[in-house]
């Protein structure tokens, strides 16, 4: 086979030494450590041998600091998966895999991974810390309610979150050494659906000292994860607002607000996604695609970024990376499968758990377009089709600038009934009758408005 690259290196990545080869004789290869100091001798080693050129596997994370090394020092670095530098029917040594890892780079046949810009990749850093967090506080959390029971506190019977308001109260109440039922009860918030009177019924202890030293330490616990993400969400923001500010073309105007779009308790706190991502996406509103909701959008702006959807050069290549299109596998012109390719990341879960949310709106376009594919292939099938359809419209909106476009547009219920209010007023200025209308869907909406009507009328008659 030809030379394509003729000037290169391959390298095998490993934990305490990297194996790099510029050749297929054993006087080409060359083992080097890992500390700082020895991946600046291996670039000087290869930039010695005039190599313009590198292939390597992205085995682990060990791959990562000799990556940014090389590409500082001028060289092309090619970043493969393992299972294109598969070397079949041989005998396996980091010798000869780093010149199997050569002998295909110079040939062409290893394919680039796709590596997302620096600012997105510290960006990435930071929310996947931020969400292993929130793991975290989540495990903590079970914890506390399985000392709960223990303890005979029955909070997660009369409270819904024992994390909310009125659990964290009592929680905390019950770790400063109050065990009294009735004055545990007067945390009670006065939202929660249950009584003082009940919520005293189900804090009777058994004060057991191991399980209450237990629940005092998974509180601290929890306490602790608290002030990490609160502090990661400062951090996030400020990163934000400091890439928002260096954009050359800066965008002014903002989107249009989208109540509807209600935020979590494990949603980022102190910045407002809907604006935020407005700018930092160039004008493109993403939050106008049904499903998509903020930890959605905080993966698209961590896990792939504006610049990074540049990469693919149409809709289908991003779709495929994310394995959400089927993979056709063709001999003798027949289909022998069209399986969606095994394997996920961070993206394609978000995009998927958009998807799961499209199928419970009503009167959506892509609502509609979910329960075609659900009614004739099952609701998983039309996860996985409704978010390929999802990464097409986002490359689209963001690699062209352009705004979502439904064919039928979706109307919530609080704009559907500020619209029917404005439409009545305007009537009651024409001096129509709604009920000729047929405006009241219930004959009670009818009698409540004709005596308003008639409340309002002078007896005058002026």
């Amino acid at each position: 086979m030809p030379l394509i690259n003729p000037n290169c290196a391959g390298i095998d990545v490993g934990s305490k030494s990297h194996f790099v080869a510029i050749g297929q004789s054993e006087k080409d290869v060359k083992e080097f450590g890992v500390y700082s100091q020895d991946l600046k001798e291996l670039s000087l080693w290869l930039i010695d041998n005039q190599i313009t050129s590198v292939a390597m596997e992205s085995t682990g994370n060990y791959w990562q600091n000799l990556f940014v090394e090389l590409i500082n020092s001028g060289l092309n670095v090619i970043l493969t998966g393992g299972k294109f530098t598969k070397n079949i029917n041989r005998k396996k040594t980091d010798v000869i895999d780093c010149q199997w890892i050569q002998k295909l780079h110079s040939i062409g046949m290893l394919p680039s991974c796709f590596l997302p810009d620096e600012q997105t990749e510290k960006l990435r850093t930071l929310t996947r810390h931020r969400a292993n967090m929130i793991a975290l506080k989540a495990d903590t959390s079970h914890k506390m309610q399985k000392f709960l029971k223990l303890l005979n506190f029955r909070l997660d019977v009369v409270v819904r979150d024992i994390t909310g308001l009125t659990g964290i109260k009592i929680i905390s109440d019950i770790c400063n050494g109050n065990l009294d039922p009735a004055s545990l009860a007067k945390n009670r918030h006065f939202n929660c659906k249950k009584s003082e009177k009940e919520i005293a019924k189900a804090l009777v202890s058994n004060k057991r000292t191991d399980y209450l030293f237990g629940l005092q330490q998974e509180f601290q616990r929890f306490n602790i994860y608290l002030d990490m993400i609160e502090k990661c969400d400062l951090t996030i923001a400020e990163f934000l607002e400091k890439s928002i500010r260096s954009q050359d073309l800066p965008i002014d105007d903002l989107p249009s607000k989208k109540p509807y779009k209600r935020a979590n308790k494990n949603s980022i706190k102190g910045v407002d996604l809907n604006i935020t991502a407005y700018q930092y996406f160039g004008g493109v509103d993403l939050f106008e695609i049904p499903g998509v909701s903020n930890s959605t959008v905080l993966s698209i702006m961590s896990e792939i970024g504006p610049e990074g959807l540049k990469a693919f050069p149409s809709a289908k290549h991003f779709a495929s990376w994310l394995r959400l299109a089927p993979n056709n596998r063709v001999s003798g012109g027949k289909m022998l499968s069209h399986r969606i390719p095994k394997g996920s990341n961070r993206l394609k879960i978000a995009l998927r758990n958009a998807a799961n949310a499209v199928g419970n709106l009503k009167e959506s376009d892509l609502g509609k377009f979910f329960r075609k594919i659900a009614f004739r292939k099952g609701r998983r099938s039309a996860i996985t089709a409704t978010a390929r359809k999802l990464a097409v419209i986002l490359w689209n909106m963001i690699t062209k600038k352009e705004p979502y476009r439904p064919t039928n547009t979706y109307v919530f219920l609080d704009e559907k009934r500020r619209k029917i209010a404005q439409m009545r007023k305007n009537i009651a200025k024409f001096g129509i009758d709604p009920n000729e209308l047929g405006l009241f869907t219930r004959p009670e909406y009818a009698i409540k408005y004709h005596n308003k009507v008639n409340k309002n009328v002078d007896p005058s008659g002026r």
